[in-house]
């Protein structure tokens, strides 16, 4: 029997206009090595002065990972070479990070399984190697960054809990408005660390696993080195400390380099930094920054709401849509209702036109006055999803679409006009009714329907028919 043992390191790409160390602008996808200066290109006789912004969201991830906060943090050289580091040195932290000694709470098949956090630290990130060809070129534009990394302990012991780790955390840091959590671009990129042995023996040999972009690439990666590690260990042979790609044309993680380990880096103090002492006030302004968070949301929506927890789960999963149904119910749409149409009709058309709640041509005020218009009971479910689809597709106003084509629901005096014209148009199927057929009554509504367009309410309509079919009879 064996067991698995799994670390994660996540590093997330903070949202700063500026860079870490430099003024350089920190965007993603401008001209190749337009946004360098001296500095992030690690020249003779320049300085780097720290970004306090960016310290400050380190403290409030640190924060909202419930780590001891750090009264005085220290920066360090950590020495390496590479194409990418144009310094050859990364300025990172060692001895006294951000944050430490924290966790983070996962939900797994229903259970909350909490996964410890070993350290928070701020940094700088390095450049980009783009392959071209046989050749390689550089782009230091990223170089500088600020970087965040997180350190979990080996809590984990599957993908699985992995990649619901990796969701949880990429929504938390969404959440706060530190990182887009785009894994795709690399501002949320992940590395793994995994051991196999016999239960109860502890740790075995650590592996690292690099090139995960995608949380299902981090479940798909450990899953199978997980099986590679117990084939070995099944087999009497050693697991040699390394570090391994994931190769996802394949299926399989492929070796890549032996596993450097801390002397290799020689981390020494960053003589150019002073140590950052962050006072009361900063402290302050940490707090502010925190938001409740989406599995403490979750809870609350399920148990002060009475949602499903697949609602639930569509709500939170991004913060705009939690906060735009919590304010539909504040403004009287019922929370059954909000919910409902949030996370279905709502969520379909989110889909088919690519587009977030918070971005679409669904704004609140259209929004209530939707649900309000059929909760007055001036249009019907299927009017009001076809009013909803056309807010999508022409972005105006429910009430103008309704006006405009001609949808608001009958009136009960235009409805019995209605139904007293179909029945006399089809006195056989009104005999059947009267003989308790059922069939019937579908026919004489769907006429009722054809001759309204739609308009007419499915269940007044089949109240009135029956009304009108038995109270002619005799």
């Amino acid at each position: 029997m064996y067991q698995a043992y799994i670390g994660l390191e996540i590093h997330i790409q903070l949202l700063t206009k500026s860079k870490v160390f430099c003024s350089c602008r920190a965007q993603f996808g401008d001209e190749p090595n337009t946004n360098v200066c001296p500095v992030c290109m690690g020249y003779p006789g320049v300085l780097p002065a720290l970004n306090e912004e960016a310290v400050r969201m380190g403290y409030v991830v640190a924060r909202a990972l419930n780590c001891t906060l750090s009264r005085r943090t220290v920066f360090a050289r950590k020495n390496y070479f590479y194409p990418d580091m144009p310094k050859n040195y990364q300025i990172s932290q060692y001895d006294d990070p951000i944050g430490r000694d924290g966790y983070i709470d996962i939900e797994i098949g229903g259970r909350i399984k909490r996964v410890r956090v070993h350290e928070v630290h701020l940094e700088e990130d390095a450049g980009k190697m783009i392959h071209v060809g046989d050749a390689s070129l550089c782009d230091d534009n990223r170089a500088g960054t600020p970087l965040l990394e997180i350190v979990t302990e080996p809590d984990m012991e599957s993908g699985e809990e992995a990649e619901a780790l990796i969701q949880e955390f990429r929504r938390m840091v969404r959440y706060l408005g530190v990182c887009d959590g785009n894994m795709e671009e690399g501002s949320l990129r992940c590395d793994a660390n995994v051991s196999v042995n016999e239960a109860g023996k502890g740790l075995g040999t650590k592996v690292e696993i690099k090139n995960l972009n995608s949380s299902r690439f981090v479940r798909l990666a450990l899953d199978h080195e997980i099986e590679r590690q117990k084939a070995l260990l099944e087999e009497g042979r050693q697991v040699v400390q390394e570090t391994r790609l994931w190769n996802e044309n394949r299926d399989v993680t492929e070796s890549m380099r032996t596993k450097e380990s801390a002397h290799d880096y020689r981390y020494f103090p960053e003589p150019d930094l002073p140590p950052f002492v962050p006072d009361e006030a900063f402290f302050a302004r940490v707090e502010a920054s925190l938001v409740e968070l989406p599995l403490a949301r979750k809870q609350r929506f399920l148990s002060d709401y009475g949602i499903s927890v697949q609602q639930a789960d569509f709500l939170i999963e991004e913060k705009a849509r939690a906060d735009f149904f919590e304010e539909a119910v504040r403004r009287g749409v019922a929370p059954s209702t909000a919910a409902a149409w949030l996370a279905g009709d709502v969520a379909k058309l989110l889909n088919r036109y690519r587009v977030e709640l918070d971005a679409s041509p669904l704004t609140m005020d259209r929004f209530v006055l939707l649900m309000e218009l059929l909760q007055k009971g001036e249009i019907h479910g299927r009017i009001a999803k076809q009013v909803l689809s056309a807010v999508f597709e022409e972005d105006k106003d429910p009430s103008r679409i309704i006006e405009e084509k001609g949808w608001r629901q009958l009136s009960e005096e235009e409805l019995v006009k209605v139904v007293d014209e179909v029945i006399t148009a089809h006195p056989k199927a009104v005999e059947q009714v009267k003989g308790g057929e059922e069939k019937p009554v579908g026919f004489l509504m769907g006429q009722v329907m054809a001759r309204t367009a739609g308009r007419a309410h499915p269940e007044k309509t089949r109240e009135v028919l029956l009304s009108r079919i038995r109270g002619g009879e005799g």
